[in-house]
């Protein structure tokens, strides 16, 4: 199993996302992006306007380890912050149908090995950490 239920639901709720690539010469990229769980793939797939020339996207081509992450506070009285930190191997695939209308024909699969969650099961108190089976 790739992401829990709870999770799932949690990422059908929030539209941007966060994403951290490793360019070649080691510096590091963070930036906003769309994003949508593939229920087929049980993957994290991002696209974007250009995603095919952006530096994230050469940066995914050249490596491929990622960190994507999706948080909300959900209150500040009292304080109550959610979200999931995804780490895993991401692909850069060109040649796709577009998610959504004014998106190019590039995006960026995130296969998640490691899933930290926290805030999203109100039965469990502090961070979840696991690692989990990729996808076939």
């Amino acid at each position: 199993m790739s992401l829990n239920d709870i999770e799932r639901e949690y990422l059908s709720t929030q539209r941007l996302g966060r994403l951290a690539t490793v360019a070649p010469d080691g510096t590091l990229q963070n930036n906003p992006v769309s994003f949508r769980y593939n229920p087929e793939t049980r993957t994290i797939d991002i696209g974007g306007h250009g995603m095919g020339a952006s530096r994230k996207f050469r940066n995914i081509q050249a490596g491929g380890e990622v960190a994507f992450v999706v948080d909300d506070i959900v209150s500040f009285q009292p304080w109550k912050v959610r979200g999931l930190e995804i780490r895993g191997r991401a692909e850069a695939l060109a040649d796709q149908p577009p998610p959504m209308p004014g998106f190019s024909g590039e995006l960026i699969r995130i296969h998640p090995r490691r899933v930290l969650a926290w805030g999203l099961d109100p039965a469990v108190q502090g961070m979840q950490k696991r690692t989990v089976e990729p996808a076939l």
